[in-house]
């Protein structure tokens, strides 16, 4: 059976391969480097969101299609008892450690992606953007919000709303995990 990296890779090559696509092609594209695309298909890298989000949409794909097994009916229930992590810690733009769960898996038409998100310490200032919005409320720790030239410090409870277009990273802040829920939104 194969684990979240080893499907997410095997699918964005099946993607490629079927739109005669390199994996130059595919880097010219998206703007990622042809290393970690290699490294994603290889499974040997689970990428952040936002390199996600450009592989989906380079591809004519939305971001579900990476990451879903099965089709649920309405209402989705995820008891956060039955929460698993359903990727690696991604290493895909840095060294940050992102924990995911993915809270929309199996809703095959929806519009937004739903995580809970553990993020361990990092050094890292690298910034991503992609289409779209996020919304994103701090559960524990403190965390950082980098967003253009700006930044910004979260407590639990706390909650952000941004385009996600403009540069940004979220960090866990203070040398100590934090967790966050996340949604993030791309147009159609």
């Amino acid at each position: 059976m194969m684990n979240a990296s080893e499907k997410l890779g095997a699918r964005v090559r099946k993607y490629r391969e079927k739109l005669g696509l390199s994996i130059e092609d595919l880097a010219k594209n998206t703007g990622i480097e042809p290393a970690l695309i290699t490294n994603i298909e290889e499974s040997n890298t689970y990428p952040s969101i936002s390199v996600m989000v450009k592989l989906s949409r380079a591809l004519g794909q939305r971001l579900g299609t990476f990451t879903d097994d099965q089709f649920m009916e309405d209402p989705l229930i995820v008891r956060q008892d039955d929460r698993k992590e359903e990727a690696l810690p991604h290493r895909g733009t840095g060294p940050d450690g992102y924990h995911y769960y993915l809270l929309g898996k199996g809703k095959t038409d929806r519009h937004m992606e739903p995580f809970f998100i553990q993020i361990e310490p990092s050094d890292s200032e690298d910034l991503s953007s992609h289409e779209g919005e996020e919304f994103i409320i701090v559960v524990s720790g403190e965390v950082v919000l980098s967003y253009g030239k700006n930044t910004y410090r979260l407590k639990a409870g706390d909650s952000m709303y941004y385009n996600s277009v403009v540069p940004h990273r979220v960090g866990a802040e203070g040398g100590a995990p934090a967790s966050i829920y996340a949604v993030v939104y791309m147009p159609a």
